[in-house]
């Protein structure tokens, strides 16, 4: 299954996602962010590979639905709610995110 990560400029919550998952033997694992300044940029491309889509925030969310609408549409697309305060590999961070997208794998 291919899991996609984004959050706002892929620079702490979704690279963590995106660590935590890479090394899985069932799962293929990428980030992004909605942002125009994220380290690497949401893409239909990144929306056609994945199987699910995982969004930290629910503007991460509303991002996608807007700029993608066409492709998104049949993409299931889970909010983490996880808020933007957190460093990368924060252990709070990686509990979480294991915590929210464990029901969901």
């Amino acid at each position: 299954m291919n899991l996609l990560f984004v959050c706002s400029r892929n620079q702490w919550r979704s690279p963590t996602a995106e660590a935590i998952f890479k090394n899985s033997q069932e799962h293929q694992v990428q980030s992004a962010g909605t942002e125009p300044s994220a380290r690497i940029k949401i893409t239909e491309k990144l929306i056609n590979w994945a199987d699910i889509i995982f969004v930290m925030e629910k503007k991460h969310r509303e991002r996608i639905n807007q700029r993608f609408a066409r492709v998104v549409d049949k993409k299931e697309l889970v909010v983490l709610d996880i808020p933007d305060e957190y460093q990368f590999m924060d252990e709070e961070l990686i509990d979480l995110i294991k915590i929210s997208v464990s029901p969901y794998l």
